[in-house]
C-alpha cells in the first residue's frame, strides 16, 4: 500500500499545479507508474471526495475540488 499512497501525493501534487484538467495517461506518465495504479490512486481520490471528474467523449479529465 506504501507505493498508492506514494503516486495519490504525486498527483495531488501534479493535479494541484496544474488546473486544466488531466487524463489518466497523461496522470501515469508525469507519475512514471502503470495507468491500472494511477487509476486505482484517482478512484481513492475520487472515494474521498478529493476530485472533480469531467468527461469529454471518452476521456475524463482530473481536477482537484475547490
Amino acid at each position: 500500500m506504501a507505493k498508492i499512497n506514494k503516486v495519490i501525493k504525486d498527483i495531488m501534487k501534479i493535479l494541484k499545479k496544474d488546473t486544466r484538467g488531466l487524463t489518466i495517461q497523461e496522470l501515469s506518465k508525469m507519475t512514471k507508474v502503470s495507468r491500472i495504479t494511477t487509476s486505482m490512486a484517482l478512484m481513492k481520490l475520487d472515494g474521498a471526495g478529493l476530485l472533480d471528474i469531467r468527461c469529454i467523449g471518452n476521456c475524463k479529465l482530473h481536477y482537484i475540488k475547490k
